[in-house]
């Protein structure tokens, strides 16, 4: 064996050794060769995962950049929802693909990232069903050789996972036993269960989805036809709406218990909002509107109720609360606040001449709006907008440390705390307007709270009114949202059909009441619930009386 010139290598003459030895030798440098190759393959996977890695913590960092950046305020409320979605979407997924890469870094690596950190997640709902699978060991006998004893369980460590099972289609089956005496030829045989469709297919149960699936989660007519079919189950759309219109008029002697009880309130919001309704004769649409009425959010029995209306004339909220002599039970003119925006229409309403036992409330939340609008104006009226914003501001911290109070409490509270404020803000407007002139923007939302004053004060002296019209406009957001999904409403009894359904199902949920379970309650019980006690299964009052499934 001799050493090559300029090399460590030695140079082996396989022709002098041999032939076992040559074999092994022969062995011993594949082997070197497939390590080396190994360790080469090994560098490089080591490589592309630092730079898989190193881009994916760079797209997260970016990810939270973007979430917290002030670029998404630019946006609207319609596009930051939909930039939360897939933000949150990308975040998952990077998180996931992070997670799998470190999961095959070897321990030394992984003893310098700090542990991951254990998500505050909410606890699952207690109401939901169960289902166990246990794990254990297939032997509990010791490991150690040595021991080799029955081991003894000392606990248990429990997760927990949310999964569902889509919408199930099912049948009640119901038989009618007949029994007959022979001796003398008597049938007897239970009578028929009521239902909303006498003879119909659909049970209450999905009627009540198909009512929910259109006004709650404001779903059209075919996109139902589409999801049921994917259960093998066939309902055109024309049979879908002929069971919401069954369902709904099924519901009308209850909507009229629900109007009677939101007038028996002494605080009342109102507002309204246009919805499209076809118009058949020129194949186009018309603006029709949604009047809503609701319970002061002091009340403890909250609700709220539509009235679907051609028009926005003062003679439909004037009709309204104006009681009528048509009704079955004539009811006496409505009494009590109204809290309401500054439109004229309600000025009728609110004629104390006519009416001397109502009172106009104003909405704060509409006055500091005026203010909003200033603020993205000219340098001026924005420095003269923020100090309103900030006096308003103050107002709304003081009015939130008495949501809990009784009236009465809340009452004497702002007195004390409220008062003082609204004060200081009137002397301040008073100031402001006499330097601006008249018919300016800045003037027009300085006098927009100063001629509506004493009515947006009233809640000081009143602790049952609130301080803004903003409880029901959140009720009113539902039919927007519906519009953009079912574009119009097809004829004036479709609105009113409507108008009964959204008050029962957003007055259960103003109440903790889980919609469907509400209504397919009311639906299998209203045609036997004695009219003198239909109260019984308004929303506040409801109690299930039958099982949910």
């Amino acid at each position: 064996m001799t050493l090559m010139s300029g090399s460590c290598t030695p140079s082996i003459d396989l022709t002098q050794i041999t032939p076992g030895v040559a074999e092994f030798i022969g062995q011993l440098q594949r082997q070197v060769s497939a390590q080396a190759q190994a360790l080469a393959h090994k560098d490089a996977q080591i490589i592309w995962r630092d730079a898989k890695l190193e881009k994916l913590s760079f797209e997260l960092a970016r990810l939270k950049r973007w979430k917290f950046g002030t670029k998404t305020e630019a946006m609207s409320a319609q596009q930051r929802a939909l930039f939360q979605d897939t933000l949150a979407e990308d975040e998952a997924s990077l998180q996931t693909q992070l997670a799998a890469l470190q999961a095959h870094l070897p321990e030394s690596a992984k003893a310098l990232k700090s542990p991951p950190r254990k998500p505050h997640r909410q606890a699952l709902p207690e109401h939901l069903r169960r289902v166990e699978h246990r794990h254990e060991p297939y032997d509990t006998t010791c490991p150690n050789a040595d021991c080799a004893q029955p081991m003894q369980r000392i606990g248990e460590e429990v997760s927990e996972r949310l999964d569902i099972v889509p919408a199930e289609f099912f049948v009640h089956r119901h038989i009618y036993g007949k029994w007959a005496c022979r001796c003398c030829q008597t049938l007897r045989q239970e009578p028929a269960q009521l239902e909303v469709i006498d003879g119909g297919v659909p049970a209450s149960g999905l009627i009540a989805h198909t009512l929910i699936s259109r006004f709650a989660d404001h779903l059209p007519y075919y996109r139902q036809e589409q999801i049921n079919a994917r259960s093998g189950v066939h309902t055109p759309r024309s049979t879908l709406a002929a069971w919401a219109g069954a369902g709904g008029a099924a519901l009308e002697p209850l909507y009229e218990a629900h109007r009677r009880f939101i007038l028996s309130a002494t605080e009342l919001h109102a507002d309204e909002t246009p919805i499209p309704l076809l118009d058949p004769g020129s194949g186009k649409t018309k603006k029709a509107y949604m009047w809503a009425y609701a319970r002061s959010p002091h009340d403890p029995h909250r609700g709220v109720i539509y009235e679907f209306c051609v028009g926005r004339g003062g003679q439909y909220p004037l009709a309204f609360l104006g009681g009528s002599k048509d009704r079955p039970v004539p009811e006496p003119p409505w009494q009590g606040t109204l809290l309401c925006d500054q439109y004229a229409g309600y000025n009728a309403v609110l004629d104390t001449s006519v009416y001397p036992q109502r009172k106009a409330a104003a909405c704060a939340a509409h006055a500091r709006r005026k203010f909003e609008e200033l603020s993205h104006g000219g340098p001026s009226a924005s420095v003269l907008a923020q100090e309103a914003l900030q006096r308003f501001a103050r107002i709304y911290q003081a009015e939130g440390l008495l949501s809990a109070m009784s009236a009465t409490q809340r009452q004497q509270a702002r007195q004390q705390l409220c008062k003082p404020l609204w004060d200081e803000l009137k002397v301040w407007m008073q100031l402001e307007g006499a330097r601006v002139l008249a018919g300016t923007k800045v003037r027009q939302a300085i006098d927009y709270s100063l001629q509506a004053w004493d009515a947006l004060t009233l809640h000081l002296s009143h602790g049952g009114v609130a301080i803004d019209n903003n409880h029901l406009e959140q009720q009113i957001k539902p039919w927007k949202l519906g519009a953009k999904n079912w574009l119009f409403i097809g004829s004036e009894l479709a609105g009113q059909r409507a108008a009964i359904v959204m008050s029962l199902v957003q007055s259960a949920k103003m109440n903790g009441v889980e919609p469907w379970a509400y209504l397919r309650d009311v639906l299998a019980r209203i045609h036997s619930h004695p009219n003198a006690r239909i109260e019984e299964l308004l929303p506040h009052c409801w109690k299930p009386a039958s099982p949910t499934v």
